[in-house]
């Protein structure tokens, strides 16, 4: 089974706790804190794996969840770092984030490398927060917990050459002729499935020619197989447009080819502009030899006569394709803006005024302080208040009309100004 598209979630893992731990040895008294900080959280890796053709892999296992870091422990030990998970998709697969439909990732390169989801931080021990005025502070930082992400993969076929053109017009025979691919061949339509490749070699040169599954007229709106595998020939250099010349199932491969070339502007008019060959096939089916003639005359385009089937031609066809292709400059990846995940930025917060006249703060800010603070700790909870005070959180307050009584809600923290 061939699949090309699959959303999966992924989470990074959790940042460990840091540890509130003081010392204690016989005969030394006032050891001071020394606990730990908390392990990072594992990373979500993927990874280009040439040997692969299909993300069929992702059918039935969709979540992917790294572990997460270990909590620190006395003695000013770290908590171990989570494992990362490294996940292996076919070279080629493009990475995107489901909601926003932004890109990520292009696994273009073979056995690359990217780091899609980073794991959490670990919360600081108590023993970073020692001061001169806070020698034993009895509070410590909880691991950043991270969000849990649905991916999209799409593959791209990495490709050089694309043959394309209407179910059964050969296109699967040809590739068999030009290359040792073996694809399935019969004589009905959509017999391919899924993207064929073979490498073609000559002149001391190979390249990697796809069979994209026959494109019918409004693929690019969802029509047959065609618009499912169209995105196959994003990455190629070259188009081999395959007509059936003979005309033997009573279609006109005029039309047939005009068809094909809308269907290819309306999908990606970077498609349309590529570099094509024709190829006029089945011409030991022809009758009337002066189709091939009428066919290049009425399309504007030189062709090339062969049969796939009885191997005439073929010789001519190979010359062609690596006359053209040599041409050509190399494959690249997509060229986009890489799409990252909002970062909550440490310094900013948000206040508004509830129903009930409450106040809430939001932000980064919060989001950072909250991992700090343990309000039953009179230390903790007066570096809490200090750091409201320093950031200009309590004059915001006031500037927003808030009294001594009034409810402030930061995060999970419900409290009453009281200044």
């Amino acid at each position: 089974m061939f699949l090309d598209v699959v959303n999966i979630y992924a989470k990074a893992g959790n940042g460990g706790d840091g540890k509130v731990s003081f010392h204690r040895e016989k005969y030394v008294m006032c050891g001071g804190p020394d606990g730990g900080d908390g392990g990072k959280g594992g990373s979500i890796i993927f990874i280009a794996d040439p040997s692969l053709t299909s993300l069929i892999d992702f059918k039935f296992k969709k979540h992917f969840r790294a572990e997460n870091g270990a909590p620190g422990e006395g003695g000013n030990c770290f908590g171990k770092n989570g494992k990362d998970i490294e996940i292996k998709v076919p070279t080629g697969t493009i990475i995107k984030d489901k909601e926003t439909g932004g890109i990520i990732a292009d696994m273009f390169a073979p056995d690359s490398r990217v780091v899609v989801l980073k794991g959490g931080k670990g919360g600081r021990g108590n023993a970073r927060f020692a001061t001169p005025t806070r020698r034993t502070p009895s509070f410590a930082e909880l691991g950043e917990v991270t969000v849990e992400r649905m991916l999209t993969l799409e593959l791209k076929t990495i490709a050089d050459i694309g043959l394309i053109g209407f179910p059964n017009v050969g296109k699967s025979t040809l590739l068999s002729v030009l290359t040792n691919a073996r694809p399935k061949i019969a004589n009905y339509h959509f017999t391919t499935l899924s993207p064929n490749l073979g490498v073609i070699k000559a002149y001391d040169k190979s390249y990697v020619i796809a069979d994209i599954p026959g494109l019918i007229e409004g693929a690019a709106n969802g029509l047959g197989l065609g618009h499912t595998f169209l995105r196959h020939i994003e990455r190629v250099r070259l188009l081999v447009h395959v007509v059936d010349i003979s005309g033997i199932e009573g279609r006109d491969p005029v039309d047939d080819y005009r068809a094909i070339r809308e269907e290819l502007r309306q999908y990606n008019e970077r498609l349309a502009e590529l570099p094509e060959i024709c190829v006029a096939n089945k011409t030991d089916l022809l009758e009337d030899k002066r189709k091939i003639a009428d066919f290049s005359a009425m399309t504007g385009q030189k062709v090339i006569p062969i049969s796939a089937a009885a191997y005439e031609n073929i010789e001519l066809l190979v010359k062609e394709i690596f006359s053209v292709i040599s041409t050509l400059p190399e494959a690249a990846p997509l060229e986009f803006i890489p799409f990252e995940y909002a970062k909550s930025d440490p310094e900013q917060y948000e206040i508004k005024r509830l129903s009930d006249g409450a106040f809430e703060v939001t932000g980064g800010l919060v989001e950072v302080l909250i991992r700090k603070i343990v309000l039953s700790d009179h230390e903790s909870n007066r570096y809490f208040q200090n750091v409201l005070k320093e950031k200009g959180v309590i004059t915001k307050l006031k500037e927003m009309g808030a009294h001594d009584g009034d409810t402030i809600i930061v995060g999970d923290v419900e409290f009453e100004l009281w200044n």
